[in-house]
């Protein structure tokens, strides 16, 4: 009886733990709207890792999808973007192609070529430039107030890392980097 005992209690501390452990290191974030399609759509859940593991040993790269409580924004909504400009680096957009540091992005995630301009900006210190994959359909870095179109880094909250519904999408974010 004492064997029985020990193993429910083992199981249930090892419940416990892994419990904390994903707790501590992935949240769940749901997508809304088409600002992210074809790569993501309207009602898809994902588990991030969230922003102090993610970035613990590296810094946002160029590519990734991260989630971020916008600044400016009262409504409470995570934002699910690409970063596109990282600190000091000069962005622009023309003729359907973005540029980052003159440099024209491989970019086979895009719903549709943008259909609108950037001038060169280059992208202040501890701040990011992030877009959506459906670049024609995304209130991001391009469109939006000059307050609200840099991301600082302390508002991400972490990194796109595993589809997990629907059942279909299930899959781990691919790990793209667009300049390479």
């Amino acid at each position: 009886m004492k064997a029985l005992f020990r193993e429910v209690i083992g199981t249930i501390l090892l419940a416990v733990a892994v419990f904390l452990l994903l707790q501590a290191t992935v949240q769940s974030s749901i997508v809304k709207g088409e600002s992210m399609e074809d790569s993501f759509h309207d009602g898809q859940r994902l588990l991030v890792i969230k922003e102090g593991i993610a970035y613990a040993f590296q810094e946002p790269e160029i590519g990734d999808v991260i989630v971020f409580q916008p600044t400016n924004d009262n409504s409470q909504n995570e934002y699910i973007k690409r970063i596109i400009g990282r600190p000091g680096d000069t962005v622009e957009v023309d003729d359907g192609q973005v540029y980052v540091n003159d440099i024209p992005l491989n970019e086979p995630y895009i719903k549709q070529s943008p259909d609108y301009t950037v001038d060169p900006i280059e992208v202040p210190a501890d701040k990011y430039f992030f877009l959506g994959d459906n670049r024609n359909r995304s209130s991001d870095s391009h469109n939006l107030s000059p307050e609200r179109r840099w991301l600082a880094r302390e508002d991400i909250t972490g990194k796109a890392w595993l589809s997990i519904w629907p059942l279909g999408e299930w899959g781990l974010v691919p790990d793209y980097k667009p300049t390479e």
